[in-house]
């Protein structure tokens, strides 16, 4: 098949289904091309060696990618970043016809649902069928988050959406929620696939740490609880500092690790202060080539999510690659995300914001046996190996799309037949 991606973020920022999935399909002897924009996230800055323009063609590690102009922004401003939103999907709606080659398929990434205006401009001239990946449910990613709360908004995204949800031909969610969510929405449920994420298994390196390593990381002679990752208000960290206020009498050896970035680490910094906790520590983010080798040092790898019905069907990216590297996982999370740990046996699971039962559960994973641990971790592997890894999941998106390609002919056939 010729496969086109529609995303608005694309190499060289960051993202797994980027050139890593079109080299999968490549090597399942697909064609691919990408329409996108100009590298700006997360910074919100054009990246060194690029500069906007009305359109550029690169051809990236054998992948064609066609650049149209945005505005570049990621700051914490609305209408800057709808601005960004907006001036990519008219661009790629006003050039991609034009420059875009012939495909059998258009794959579109979402966030953000404005990547589905180029996509359905394109299907409409075209006539090529469209497979939506949503990554994100919006509006209610919106409410949930604050990023945007006017209710009349929020109505018109709901509109929007529902709008090329029902005109897709395939749908490919992250979750067994999100599939419902769509069905509730009058989506038919035959034409949505739950197709689990995976992480960059390239980036994660599965090498046990050094003594030094550790010693580097404070994790000598600790029992290490690693959150590794952004550190937004969705993850309600504030919660884990009140479970290892509880701990911090209980056992002394137990210690709480925040590695990364985001808007609430200075108030966690402070937090953690004022309540005068000896188990933390807060390091600055690692590049993501070195992350594997600090997943490996931990003992336990904790994900944490406020209490909210979206995040009751939202799967975490982290617990892939916490998977990945056969880690216990701690999952202080509802729904989805902690039933997938349970289900592979790769952990133990608690209520989002909770700190009493938080603190219940570390206690429970110090008590074990290391043993115990490593079986738990080993079994996370093994499940992310037969279900949530790339290959299983570039099978199933190659299914998916030869599925969509087929309904739209026979979709096509049946309206040629009824005007004959």
């Amino acid at each position: 098949m010729k496969i086109l991606i529609v995303s608005q973020w694309f190499q060289p920022e960051s993202f797994t289904k980027g050139i890593p999935f079109a080299h999968a399909l490549m090597a399942r002897g697909h064609q691919v091309q990408v329409l996108t924009g100009y590298p700006n996230y997360p910074s919100g800055k054009v990246f060194g060696g690029y500069k906007i323009r009305l359109y550029q063609k690169e051809v990236m590690e054998g992948v064609t990618v066609h650049r149209v102009p945005l505005y570049p922004s990621h700051d914490s401003s609305g209408l800057r970043r709808t601005a960004n939103y907006l001036s990519y999907a008219f661009s790629a709606a006003a050039i991609g016809p034009w420059v875009t080659e012939k495909a059998d398929v258009i794959y579109v990434y979402h966030p953000p649902p404005t990547a589905y205006l180029p996509a359905f401009v394109l299907k409409l001239f075209r006539r090529i069928p469209v497979v939506l990946d949503i990554q994100d449910f919006w509006p209610d990613t919106l409410a949930a988050t604050g990023m945007f709360n006017h209710p009349f908004g929020l109505r018109m995204v709901d509109r929007y959406c529902r709008f090329f949800y029902h005109r897709a031909d395939r749908i490919a969610v992250l979750s067994p929620g999100f599939k419902q969510k769509l069905i509730e929405k009058n989506v038919p449920a035959e034409k949505i696939e739950v197709i689990y994420n995976w992480c960059d298994e390239t980036q994660i390196e599965s090498e046990p740490p050094t003594e030094e390593f550790l010693k580097e990381l404070s994790f000598h002679n600790r029992f290490s609880v690693l959150f590794a990752g952004n550190m937004g208000k969705a993850q309600a960290l504030e919660s884990v500092l009140q479970a290892a206020r509880i701990l911090q009498p209980q056992n002394p050896k137990i210690l709480f690790t925040f590695i990364g970035g985001g808007v609430e680490v200075d108030h966690l910094k402070q937090t953690a202060a004022r309540m005068e906790l000896r188990n933390v520590q807060f390091l600055p983010a690692r590049p993501r080539s070195e992350i594997g080798r600090v997943l490996n040092a931990a003992d336990v790898l904790l994900v944490h999510l406020k209490e909210d019905p979206l995040f009751r069907i939202t799967i975490p990216s982290k617990i892939q690659a916490y998977m990945y590297v056969g880690k216990p996982i701690l999952a202080a999370v509802s729904g989805d995300a902690a039933d997938l740990v349970e289900q592979a046996g790769a952990g133990l699971a608690c209520p989002s914001e909770k700190p009493e039962r938080l603190a219940e559960c570390v206690l429970r994973f110090a008590e074990m046996s290391a043993q115990e641990r490593m079986q738990m971790g080993q079994r996370g592997r093994e499940f992310y190996q037969k279900y949530l890894s790339m290959e299983a999941g570039v099978e199933r998106f190659e299914r998916l799309f030869a599925e969509a390609v087929s309904a739209s002919r026979e979709k096509r056939g049946r309206k040629g037949a009824a005007r004959l």
